[in-house]
């Protein structure tokens, strides 16, 4: 089977992520990565009957196993005040951060 990450476009790939990598490192982590394709293609031929269904750890979870899904409620902390006396910095009742510095990335 053909590589399906070509140089190039493990290149481009590399670029995108603003990564520093030797020559040995960038072959090496492009053959892993292909590998781990191929491995992926290997599973996804293994023919499943349609009924199948989902598990993890080779047990069925069906609606009448699954904890049931808790309701996403609001609930105020009672003191908000004493959370905000623990920041170091606060401004109307926000917590001040750091600004956090940038650099441009050759």
């Amino acid at each position: 089977m053909p590589e399906e990450i070509s140089p190039e476009l493990f290149n481009h790939l590399v670029d995108l992520a603003a990564l520093e990598l030797t020559p040995e490192e960038g072959d090496y982590l492009r053959r892993q990565m292909n590998n781990q394709l191929q491995a992926i293609h290997e599973l996804g031929a293994i023919p499943l009957d349609a009924e199948l269904t989902a598990a993890s750890h080779g047990i069925s979870y069906s609606k009448e196993m699954s904890a049931q899904i808790r309701k996403d409620e609001w609930i105020p902390h009672p003191d908000p005040g004493k959370l905000l006396r623990q920041a170091p910095e606060t401004d109307d009742g926000y917590i001040i951060v750091p600004e956090i510095p940038h650099e441009e990335l050759d």
